[in-house]
């Protein structure tokens, strides 16, 4: 018996969503309210003093910084799915706890055979999760309860050799570790009760009457006195066809049509087990450069077979240019539906978000999964270090936050100036200090200044390199609203960016 343990689980989603937030005090809210809970935290996080339970704006005050959002049950089922296919590779049997996200259960009997050790084998599977971003911890024992206390205390790969050990192992786990209430927490804490071995030390009579059934149960476990059975769920094999070619192949058209016709009888069995396509990988045996694997995602799990078609046909432009193709492999892997994906029509709303999901999902497919990405502000110094960019995912739908009428006599709301700011600052050419106005701008094709506003002065930066900007709003003939600055240190005019 082995169990592999990934801790905040949900956490673990989100991060994984939002890179950047991993330098961030990072949580997850049970909704998108300012009084919501927060169910996990980073480590960031608790080094400001935010733990869970905590309201949402009560941590903010802690941290201004503080990076929080939700996680939908889809996600986490979507995410566990995910997990179970991964560990399948190494066992055939796998059980995920139905109360604790993120913890299962595997069967190591007999996989001695086919890996040097089952230290080895932990490690495998350890590093497999590690690939698609995971930290789990990976324990190998006999008891399903000791090895997910001991899971829950450790990190890394755990191997217990007998049950002697695994016994001692567990009894040094700290209850705080364990699923209990807090105030029975705190009440053992007192009784200076705080090991799970000081736990099952505890006489057994009064332990339902003082803390009850769930606490009983708890105490039998830990004393071996009960032992819950493995219960394995069923792994189901995504639908897969090989296509073995009579002649190489180039011609992409003709693929697609192969594809196509193959790809309906995938997307059946799928509905047929109550799931929709997430991703479908392709896998190329090529004439001259042995083996080429492609893997295309839709916006959103889908049944329809013509946005399929359409993004693989973009993804094999790009892909297939030389050679040519002599098998060809289609694996179709599902998530639970929900009913409006399985339903033939869908009322569209007046904003289709799903149909400008399915273009960027185009443009991901044609140039690469990097290429869709977001502005994102942050805290920073200079201009230029104020955002980042970072990936985007899917459409959501927005609300505007002043939606009331303006007030008798206000002016109309109109569009406001946008400040486009370069990645970098241009440096502008060097020239005499009595030039006419406009020889800054002259090289770049505009015309002579006429108005200037500033300086705005930006100075700091001693914690790493003294920075000391001169910014000017320059107006030219032409009507351009030109964003420059003097650079005291570099004794040079940049262009930061422009007004429109």
């Amino acid at each position: 018996m082995a169990c592999i343990d990934l801790p905040a689980f949900c956490l673990q989603l989100l991060l994984r969503r939002e890179q950047s937030w991993r330098q961030f005090p990072a949580a997850v809210v049970e909704s998108d309210k300012p009084l919501a809970l927060l169910l996990h935290v980073n480590e960031h996080a608790r080094r400001k003093g935010i733990l869970p339970g905590m309201r949402y704006s009560a941590a903010l005050s802690l941290s201004g910084a503080l990076r929080a959002a939700p996680i939908s049950a889809e996600q986490t089922e979507r995410g566990l799915e995910e997990v179970v296919r991964l560990l399948g590779r190494f066992t055939p049997e796998v059980e995920p706890s139905r109360d604790d996200p993120g913890l299962f259960w595997v069967n190591a009997t007999g996989l001695e055979g086919l890996f040097d050790s089952l230290d080895k084998w932990a490690g495998l599977i350890q590093d497999a999760l590690r690939e698609k971003e995971f930290e789990a911890s990976v324990v190998v024992g006999f008891s399903r309860f000791l090895t997910s206390a001991v899971a829950k205390a450790r990190r890394g790969v755990t191997v217990l050799a007998d049950r002697a050990l695994e016994e001692a192992a567990a009894r040094r786990v700290p209850l705080d570790r364990l699923s209990l209430h807090p105030p029975t927490r705190e009440i053992l804490k007192k009784l200076g009760v705080r090991t799970l071995g000081a736990f099952a030390d505890l006489p057994p009579e009064g332990i339902a009457k003082r803390f009850g059934k769930e606490v009983k149960l708890l105490h039998r476990l830990a004393r071996g006195e009960m032992h819950e059975s493995f219960r394995p769920i069923e792994l189901e094999e995504p639908p897969r066809k090989r296509l073995i070619l009579d002649y190489a192949e180039k011609d992409i058209a003709r693929l697609i049509f192969l594809i196509a016709r193959h790809l309906d009888p995938l997307l059946r069995e799928l509905a047929g087990r109550g799931q929709a396509l997430c991703e479908v990988e392709l896998e190329f045996r090529l004439d001259r450069k042995g083996t080429l694997a492609e893997c295309v995602r839709p916006a959103a799990p889908t049944l329809d077979a013509p946005q399929l078609v359409d993004l693989i046909y973009l993804r094999l432009q790009s892909a297939l240019r030389e050679d040519r193709v002599v098998e060809l492999t289609l694996t179709a892997r599902g998530v639970k539906a929900t009913r409006a994906q399985l339903e033939l029509f869908a009322e569209r709303a007046r904003r289709d978000l799903a149909a400008a999901d399915r273009a960027l999902a185009r443009v991901r497919a044609e140039f690469g999964d990097k290429v869709v990405v977001r502005a994102r502000l942050r805290e920073g110094h200079l201009p230029e270090a104020r955002f980042v960019f970072e990936p985007f995912g899917r459409m959501k739908k927005s609300v505007s936050c002043d939606a009331r009428p303006p007030r008798a006599g206000a002016p109309p709301r109109g569009a406001g100036l946008v400040r486009r700011i370069l990645l970098r600052p241009l440096p502008l050419p060097a020239g005499p200090r009595h030039t006419p106005s406009g020889w800054m701008l002259r090289s770049l094709g505009r015309g002579p200044i006429v108005r200037v506003l500033g300086p705005y002065i930006v100075s700091g930066g001693w914690w790493q390199r003294a920075v000391h900007r001169e910014y000017h709003f320059a107006e030219t003939k032409e009507g351009e609203l030109l964003w420059v600055y003097y650079d005291r240190g570099r004794r040079r005019w940049f262009m930061q960016g422009r007004v429109e």
